[in-house]
């Protein structure tokens, strides 16, 4: 059970990732999800720029040691996920080049949906 929750936690620990960067299109379609996208974007920029660790990382840490601390080796899902979460090689100086880069991409898509809202409220009231 333990590497199937280990495998599960990975999965959603790179789902809030994209969300964190991308979520921000979302608001496009649903408008309410810039409620949980602002603190998560929030979240992946401290994160990030403090070198504060996600606790998600940990956990999955954990529930991998728990499982013998390796994965199947059919389990190409941890194989290429991991590396993706995990990268090796990754400094400090690229944590904040990662967190500017959040910052930078949900400060492009909220400025743009925020022109694009004004563009239509201004053209409504003509």
């Amino acid at each position: 059970m333990y590497p199937l929750l280990a495998d599960l936690t990975l999965i959603i620990h790179l789902a809030f990732v994209l969300f964190v960067l991308f979520g921000g299109l979302l608001v496009l379609k649903w408008h309410w999800i810039a409620w949980l996208h602002l603190p998560a974007a929030a979240w992946g920029v401290v994160v990030e720029c403090t070198g504060w660790i996600c606790p998600l990382t940990p956990l999955e840490h954990w529930l991998r040691s728990q499982a013998g601390g390796t994965s199947s080796p059919s389990d190409s899902l941890v194989q290429y996920l991991l590396p993706a979460l995990y990268p090796s090689g990754l400094t400090r100086e690229i944590q904040i080049l990662l967190g500017m880069l959040v910052l930078a991409v949900n400060l492009a898509i909220y400025g743009w949906l925020w022109r694009r809202t004004n563009v239509k409220t201004t053209r409504g009231a003509k």
